[in-house]
């Protein structure tokens, strides 16, 4: 009995000299690494830890980039980004091709209701900004829609009617400006104009294109 309860007090005890032994060599090694580390003055812990990503190649075409969860966007990598009507932003590469189709499906709708391919094409441009001349690629516009969680938009639009032009925006496109901007009535749609030219235009119900042939 007493030889057994030898036995296996030995068996612990050489467990935890090695276990002891373990740890210093494991903290020895540690250390010489970190030491080595901040030697050089190159590599610190999260780098040695970040060095084992692989990163996305960006050399080549730009609409081939391979990102997933083996190659990792690098840090520096940047692309000038444009804002769409929803909030959302895109490279503003694809913008174009991007406000192609959206423009494509309207003339799509509406040919579909049985208008010619020309009528189609004339009211879609009413709805939509015809590519490139869109003022959401200025950085200049913004579409403001309602919270409906809080509030409808039908005390949103007249508040931003009334209130806009007071921080520098104008509605872009009213409704009874249409035959001159060509757009369809957009009441969530505000254009920054600086407030001295806001006010103006508010308080003398002139669309741009009416404030710039008035006043330049």
């Amino acid at each position: 009995m007493n030889k057994r309860r030898y036995s296996n007090r030995r068996r612990k005890n050489i467990l935890r000299v090695f276990i002891l032994l373990m740890t210093i060599i494991i903290t020895v090694v540690m250390w010489r690494t970190i030491k080595i580390d901040v030697q050089v003055g190159e590599l610190t812990l999260p780098k040695i830890l970040q060095s084992e990503k692989s990163f996305a190649d960006t050399s080549g075409e730009w609409n081939l980039i391979l990102v997933n969860r083996n190659h990792y966007i690098p840090n520096n990598y940047q692309v000038e980004l444009t804002e769409l009507s929803n909030g959302k932003k895109v490279d503003s590469r694809i913008y174009p091709e991007l406000q192609q189709k959206i423009m494509d499906e309207k003339i799509n709708e509406y040919e579909k209701q049985g208008y010619s391919a020309k009528e189609a094409k004339k009211r879609a441009e009413k709805y939509v900004a015809i590519p490139d001349t869109s003022e959401h690629q200025l950085g200049l516009s913004v579409d403001i829609n309602a919270d409906t969680d809080k509030c409808s938009s039908e005390k949103v639009y007249p508040w931003l009617d009334e209130n806009a032009y007071k921080y520098g925006f104008v509605k872009r496109y009213p409704e009874d400006k249409t035959d001159i901007t060509g757009i369809s009535n957009e009441p969530w749609h505000y254009r920054y104009v600086g407030t001295t030219v806001a006010k103006i235009m508010k308080e003398e119900n002139l669309c741009l294109e009416e404030y710039l042939e008035k006043y330049k």
